[in-house]
């Protein structure tokens, strides 16, 4: 079965294309995933993807998956399905012959991921990173999108022209996280990988 991944974001340019895929591929290859790579889609805007992704399931052959992956964005309650949270959310409504886990999430953002793995985002910044401007939270996913680009921000404060910004970063610092230590932090990203090595 060929995985088609339909992810949110990745910017409007060639350069930011090239940057989201290498970004992309290399995180999947160090989940080991090499010789079974989802092929990835730049979604751009959220809404974007979302119909990038309902004409994927619309037009796709037997031998096709199209896989959604997309920020939450805001908290998720206890025991609350990606497919709930997304229609509650966003009022997606999730399209015929879709599996109940073929939505995934990052939770809240990608962003949280970056925080699983803090000696990627020492190795990224360097001397300007403060670490001790981000808490030691024992669950990241119960923190919001808006409190994790808050911590970032004064994380990297001090970087000048590097200090954390979405784009052209976000990627470069994809590359540098290790999943195995994402996926321990985040279920959500566990979920993501867990999907794509089981199909």
């Amino acid at each position: 079965m060929k995985i088609k991944l339909y992810i949110e974001g990745g910017g409007e340019s060639a350069l930011q294309d090239t940057l989201f895929r290498e970004g992309w591929q290399t995180f999947f290859q160090k989940a080991g995933l090499a010789g079974r790579m989802p092929k990835t889609f730049r979604g751009g805007g959220r809404n974007s993807t979302f119909d990038a992704y309902q004409t994927a399931v619309r037009t796709k052959r037997p031998d096709e998956l199209p896989l959604l992956l997309v920020d939450s964005e805001d908290l998720i309650s206890d025991g609350t399905k990606e497919w709930a949270h997304l229609m509650a959310r966003d009022g997606w409504v999730r399209p015929p012959n879709v599996g109940a886990d073929d939505a995934l999430l990052m939770v809240c953002c990608m962003e949280t991921w970056f925080l699983a793995d803090r000696e990627a985002l020492k190795k990224f910044f360097h001397d300007c990173w403060r670490d001790n401007a981000v808490p030691q939270w024992p669950d990241l996913e119960a923190i919001s999108k808006d409190m994790i680009f808050e911590k970032l921000a004064l994380a990297t404060a001090g970087c000048g022209k590097k200090a954390y910004a979405k784009g052209k970063r976000s990627f470069e610092i994809l590359k540098l996280i290790d999943p195995a230590i994402v996926e321990a932090k985040c279920p959500g990203a566990k979920r993501l990988l867990d999907r794509l090595r089981n199909n």
